[in-house]
């Protein structure tokens, strides 16, 4: 994996039972696509979860490559991640959660291509009035903690985004 440091805002979340330091470092990058009033967002139906789409880095990817990717493979967009807009450590448990988000644009369409994680667990994209995705990532604290971390997450980066607005 190639080092890099986006030239965006540094965001760093803890959950309570988090250990210092982290055994484990993930590195990955996430897409926000909002258009007339949505936030285009991935469902996991058969677990009832929604989060901005995105993933893992992979080999020699840029994160920008890896957003651009993700965001095809899940909701079967062509997209150009356009700005770096903030970057997210989510402190989990022994795990640092390095979550890279774009704003990015739709050049297209093709056809997803999930995992078979993905496939098991129903995802598919979802595009949510932005208000309706704050209630949903505002429940975060009736989750449980594997849940819990993630809606937070989502929950602070579309309140930044809103901020920019």
């Amino acid at each position: 994996m190639k080092a890099q440091k986006l030239p965006c805002p540094v965001i760093n979340q803890y959950l309570d039972s988090y250990s210092e330091p982290p055994k484990f470092v993930r590195i990955g990058c996430r897409g926000l696509i909002i258009k007339d009033g949505k936030i285009l967002l991935t469902h996991e139906s058969r677990l009832g979860r929604y989060m901005t789409p995105g993933g893992g880095l992979e080999n020699t990817e840029t994160f920008e490559e890896c957003c651009e990717r993700e965001l095809k493979e899940e909701a079967g967009l062509v997209v150009k991640a356009i700005k770096p807009f903030v970057t997210m450590n989510e402190y989990w448990h022994d795990t640092l959660h390095i979550n890279n988000y774009f704003i990015c644009e739709i050049l297209g369409s093709c056809e997803a291509s999930l995992t078979s994680t993905e496939i098991d667990h129903g995802v598919m994209p979802r595009w949510v009035p932005i208000d309706e995705a704050l209630n949903i990532f505002g429940e975060y604290n009736s989750k449980t903690e594997d849940c819990m971390s993630m809606y937070y997450r989502e929950y602070t980066v579309i309140n930044e985004y809103l901020k920019t607005k």
